[in-house]
This record gives C-alpha cells, structure tokens and sequence, in this order.
C-alpha cells in the first residue's frame, strides 16, 4: 500500500485560466466587468421586486431569491480570481477550497431548486389558476425556498466533508480559476470510488429531481396551453413562461456543454473555460432575460430608476443650495 504523506496541506495553487502575462490584465478586465454588471443587474432585480407592491406574488418571490443567488455565486468565485490575479499570487488556503467547493455546489443546487419551484409556480398559475392563491401560499412559496437552501447547502457540505479524507501532495496546482470538485478529485492520490459515487447520486438526487420536476411541469403548461380555444389566449400564457424557459435552457445548457467538454478534452485549462459558462454567465445574462422579456418587469425598473434618478437630483440640488448659502 502506498504510504500517505503526513505533510499537513495548507494550500492549493489556482492557475487560472491561462499562463500567458499577457492576457492576464484583459481577463481581469473581463471578469471584473462581468463580475459588476452581474451584481449590479441581479441587484435592480432585488430592489424593483422590493419596492413594488405589484410583484409581491409567487413568481416574483422565487426570482427574488434567484438574483440573491446569483450575486452570491459570483462572489464565491469571482473576486478571489480578481484578487490572485491582481496581486499575482494564485495560492488558496486549504480551508479556503473546501468553503469555496461548498458554496458553489449549494448556490448551484440552490440555483436548480429554485428554477424547478418557478416552474412549478407557472404549472400552477396556468393549469389551475382559480386555485393558484390557495396552492402558492406564502407559506407553501418560503417552505419550497428554504427546503431547497437547506438540501443544498447540505450537499455542498457533503461534498466538503468528503475531501477531508482524501490524501493530496504537499503542493496541489489546481488548472481552474476556483476549487472545482472535479478538479480537486482528479488530483488526489486517494481512491475516489466512494467519493465519485456520492456526486453522481446527489447529483441525481438535487439536479435529477429538479430537471425532472421542470420537464414534468412544462408537459402540463403545453398540454394546457394546446387545449385553450383563443390564439390570444394561448400566447399570453406561453408568453408568462418565456423568460423562466430562457433561463432553463440558458442554466442547463451551458451546465451540459461543461459536462460534454470534460468527457471529450483532455485539456484541464480548455474544460476550465468552458465552466465560465456555466458559473459566471448565466449569472449575468438572467437579469437581462427577465427585465427584456417581462413587462411587469420593465414597469418596475423603469419606476425604480426614476425614483433613483430623482433622488440624486434633489440630494444635486441640496448640495448646490447649501454651497451657495457658504459662499
């Protein structure tokens, strides 16, 4: 048997997307841009859910909590990117990955919950909406948020845990631009047979059960919507669920193309890029989706900037009264 090394870890090393010098100051501009349009989008989505009452119902709840995700998301993996690159140091500290690996598998599990309770939401809406207040509950609507946080983050834990008792290298040089799971499995010398089966049932259990929920729902909201008697009728309802499936396609697409590139590229750094895709952007284009497609939506936005905007004007002309009085 081959004997452990009893050198404690205290780091990894995060090589980031490229070694090129560079291209490093382009990618930090990248990603800081992305990483700033991403909060700053998901946040008017906050603020506009917030302050008008009239998106106070189950649909806008979820979307609520889905833009929080978001932003927190990103910020688990982003700014420490930014920051590595910036001070030229790719180090991570070994507590440092395995939180980070936690909270991107429980945003991410929390992300898909979320999307499957939207469709649930929108099966509901259209294929019982004389029952929809009763069904959508407020109290139904916080039990499916916090159930899906609670049986995600604790995935994320799992999944942790589980590196605990993996044995690494005294130096581990990670091809990523954050603690993968996949990633960290393929470095260690331990046998991962216990630890490969663990993800692919949670996976199966957290991403299975939600694809499967959407799936289920969307072939009621179709059957529903086939049957109505009006085209007018027929494209009101399906229009309610265009930005919910562009952020469907959008989520499991790009998760999908970052599966298909690990079975089919050697290359660490290549499957790395392709995980852009499905950590940093959908992220960014979600707020996008919903404030374009949506036109309860825009009506929010468009009140929240003008509130904005005026309140800049009078804290504007407050000023100029007060500096004119001093002079």
């Amino acid at each position: 048997m081959e004997a452990r090394n009893q050198t404690p870890l205290s780091e990894f090393l995060l090589l980031g997307l490229t070694n090129d010098p560079e291209l490093q100051p382009f990618i930090f501009s990248l990603f800081l841009s992305i990483y700033l349009v991403t909060v700053l989008g998901n946040l008017l989505i906050i603020l506009a859910i917030s302050s008008d009452s009239h998106l106070h119902i189950p649909m806008y709840f979820f979307l609520y909590y889905l833009s929080l995700n978001d932003i927190c998301l990103s910020t688990t993996t982003v700014p420490k990117m930014l920051v590595n690159i910036q001070t030229q140091d790719q180090s991570i500290t070994y507590t440092g990955c395995l939180a980070q690996i936690c909270l991107v598998l429980g945003f991410c599990g929390f992300e898909s919950c979320l999307l499957a309770a939207m469709a649930y939401d929108r099966y509901v809406a259209i294929c019982h909406p004389l029952r929809y207040t009763v069904i959508m509950s407020t109290h139904v609507c916080v039990l499916l948020t916090l159930s899906s946080f609670f049986f995600s983050i604790m995935d994320g834990l799992l999944h942790s845990l589980m590196i605990l008792r993996l044995s690494f290298y005294t130096e581990m040089q990670i091809p990523h631009f954050f603690c993968e799971l996949a990633q960290i499995i393929r470095l260690t010398r331990s046998d991962t047979l216990v630890d490969n089966i663990v993800i692919y049932v949670a996976a199966f259990i957290i991403g299975g059960v939600a694809v499967f929920g959407i799936m289920v729902s969307y072939v009621h909201i179709v059957s529903s919507i086939l049957r109505m008697p009006s085209s007018e009728g027929k494209y009101k309802a399906f229009s309610t669920c265009g930005s919910h499936l562009s952020v469907v396609t959008l989520f499991y697409g790009t998760g999908l193309g970052v599966y298909i590139s690990y079975l089919i590229t050697d290359s660490s750094r290549k499957a790395a890029v392709a995980s852009v895709m499905y950590i940093v952007i959908p992220q960014m284009m979600n707020p996008f989706i919903y404030s374009l497609r949506n036109g309860d939506m825009k009506k929010a936005l468009w009140k929240l900037i003008n509130r904005i905007a005026s309140l800049l004007q009078c804290v504007s002309s407050s000023n100029f009264w007060v500096s004119g009085r001093k002079k």
